[in-house]
């Protein structure tokens, strides 16, 4: 990181803050307002308290006047009251706001994760680097969080200098002429404030080394941090069977035990107590000499006893503003590693044409699928996973895909719904190619349960419907087609019930075979031309594999139904069946056309059908 951050100019981090800010104003521009407002009502009553405590004690040293007194301490009093009330409102504000950077930073990322274009989604170096950038937030609040939390501390550290700049300036100010000799005639000298200068000016400079140093190597003992922090989320997100099945308690003890105590978090630990021990030896040379300049100037009559007691805190905060100030930047500097991080993820390209043609919305839904001598091989790689793919079909048919795992059945269907386009060649939508059509309106014609499909702890209808505006009517009938409706019966809630038990006691847990059923009502619930089955029921024996295969196509009657499997049998009841051999179509017909004829078909059939007979 320190050799990447000395190759960036000042002016180049400065822009890499810059976007960060922005996105981070974005997000959520209260937090930063309030948090900002908050760092400065933290120091104002203190350098209230010194300003008027100073006055006070000027008066007693002086006229000592009554009322004088009685109206200074009533400012006091007064203003101090109400600063804690201005500071305890925009706290509560800030607080507010600070409950929702999380999950507003969260949604912004899931944002941007899923309108990636899809090539990126199955990139496994993009995969990587996801998880690298939250595992940075998780382990050091880097990123975004430190914009977040750096910002408004930043911005308080300048403004606690500038005030405490300004109330301090006098204490460089000397007596009239008069006859002195030795240390109070020193005081009294230029000389003095230019050796107080240079005493502050060390200190400074030795703050801003040293912080950089905490910096630098505390971000270096993150790495590691981040590493163990992912490895124990895993850990501790296994299922309570799985401990008690395989007496994992144990073994899961003593690996956070070990990574608990891992080399980083111990350097982290000796980094901390190290710097204390520095910052404390440091901070007693500036604040002996300011004690003894001021103390001799307020002998001299430069100014009031009181400001003796000023100057002790302004000069004290001035130091400390300026190490926080340095701190702050240095903070942001290092911050801007990871920041480059997370704009590689949100810059990576989007190459994919999104068409301007409106979809043909007709009312016969005639619509006809060509794929034009189309071949496809993943980016970055040299491996053809389809080859010279000709074929046809219409709105009405049922198509089975057929073939070995590899084949490239999944990457055929993947291609029709345009999550990748062709490498060579076309696929046309009535004639016309299909990247010239608006791209969520051509993705709107398709209905696909994919064999990983996922449902998530919402109500029934929430996952059937995949929206929380939903027809609760077409939600059961859909579930009632896709052979859920004993089940849904027997439910007190109905559609509302909710799936799973994480944050729902009253909660169910589905079957596997419920979870396609309610899958498959879900694809149904789309109501799209094309409606495809990805092997969804892989996990079903081949019996059950037919039986849902055969009732799903008789539910989409006049929809064009795709059924994808690598066993022949689920799909021998379509009268159009497909057959992939290593990326190619090699056979196309119906089943009993196709196990007579000598090719892959019948070599699959027979294969299959010995453990069967």
């Amino acid at each position: 990181m320190k050799e990447k951050n000395q190759k960036r100019t000042l002016r180049e981090d400065w822009n890499l803050l810059c976007r960060g800010i922005r996105i981070a104003m974005g997000l959520c521009p209260q937090f930063l307002g309030y948090d900002t407002a908050n760092n400065i009502m933290n120091f104002l009553p203190a350098y209230f308290s010194l300003y008027m405590s100073s006055r006070l004690v000027n008066e007693l040293a002086g006229k000592c006047r009554w009322e004088s007194l009685l109206i200074l301490a009533g400012i006091t009093v007064a203003g101090l009251f109400a600063l804690k009330c201005i500071r305890r409102a925009v706290e509560v504000r800030r607080n507010i706001w600070l409950d929702l950077i999380v999950r507003q930073e969260e949604i912004y990322m899931f944002d941007k994760q899923h309108g990636l274009e899809y090539e990126h989604l199955e990139n496994p170096e993009v995969t990587l680097l996801r998880e690298k950038i939250f595992a940075i937030m998780d382990a050091s609040g880097n990123g975004l969080m430190r914009i977040f939390w750096g910002f408004g501390t930043l911005m308080g550290d300048m403004a606690d200098l500038i005030l405490s700049a300004s109330l301090t300036f006098s204490i460089f100010r000397t007596a009239a002429d008069r006859e002195l000799t030795g240390f109070l005639a020193f005081v009294n000298s230029p000389y003095c404030n230019v050796l107080l200068v240079g005493i502050l000016l060390v200190h400074v400079a030795l703050s801003m080394h040293f912080s950089k140093e905490v910096m630098r190597k505390s971000m270096k003992a993150v790495e590691g941090l981040a590493e163990s922090n992912v490895f124990l989320q895993v850990m501790f997100n296994m299922h309570g069977e799985d401990i008690t099945i395989f007496n994992l308690k144990k073994f899961m003890m003593k690996e956070h035990e070990r990574r608990v105590k891992a080399p980083w978090i111990m350097e982290m630990d000796r980094i901390g107590v190290h710097y204390t021990v520095i910052d404390a030896v440091r901070e007693l040379f500036p604040g002996l000499a300011v004690f003894l300049v001021t103390a001799a100037k307020a002998f001299l009559g430069v100014f009031g006893i009181g400001n003796f007691i000023l100057y002790r805190g302004t000069v004290e905060r001035f130091v400390n503003a300026f190490s926080g100030v340095a701190k702050g930047v240095a903070s942001l500097r290092e911050n801007n590693e990871c920041l480059l991080e997370l704009y590689r993820f949100l810059d990576l390209p989007d190459d994919m044409y999104q068409g301007t043609l409106a979809v043909e919305k007709r009312d016969d839904i005639d619509y006809e699928i060509e794929f034009r001598d189309v071949s496809f091989r993943y980016p970055g790689t040299e491996t053809w996973v389809l080859r010279h793919v000709d074929m046809k079909f219409r709105i009405g048919d049922k198509l089975a895909i057929v073939g070995e795992n590899g084949s490239g059945k999944t990457t055929f269907i993947k291609l029709l719904c345009r999550l990748y386009d062709p490498t060579e060649g076309r696929i046309l939508l009535n004639g016309i190619d299909i990247t010239r059509y608006r791209y969520e309106e051509y993705l709107s014609l398709f209905s696909v349960v994919f064999q990983d499909y996922r449902l998530f702890q919402f109500s029934l209808a929430d996952n059937v419907a995949g929206a929380f505006d939903y027809d609760g009517e077409k939600v059961r009938k859909c579930l009632v087609q896709a052979g859920f409706g004993d089940r849904l019966a027997e439910l007190e809630k109905g559609i509302h019930t909710i799936l799973g038990r994480d944050y729902e006691n009253d909660g169910i847990d589905l079957s596997g075979g419920e979870e396609q059923k309610v899958a498959l009502a879900r694809a149904l619930y789309k109501d799209a031309p094309f409606v495809v089955l990805d092997e969804p029921t892989a996990a079903l024996d081949p019996i059950a594999e037919a039986a849902v295969y055969e009732n799903f196509q008789k539910t989409v009657e006049h929809k064009t139904a795709v059924f994808i499997s690598h066993r022949l049998s689920s799909c021998r009841f379509c009268d159009d069946i497909i057959v992939f051999d290593r990326g190619r179509l090699v056979q196309r017909g119906c089943h009993d056309v196709l196990e007579a004829q000598e090719g892959k078909y019948r070599q699959l059939w027979n294969a299959q059908a010995q453990y069967y007979t």
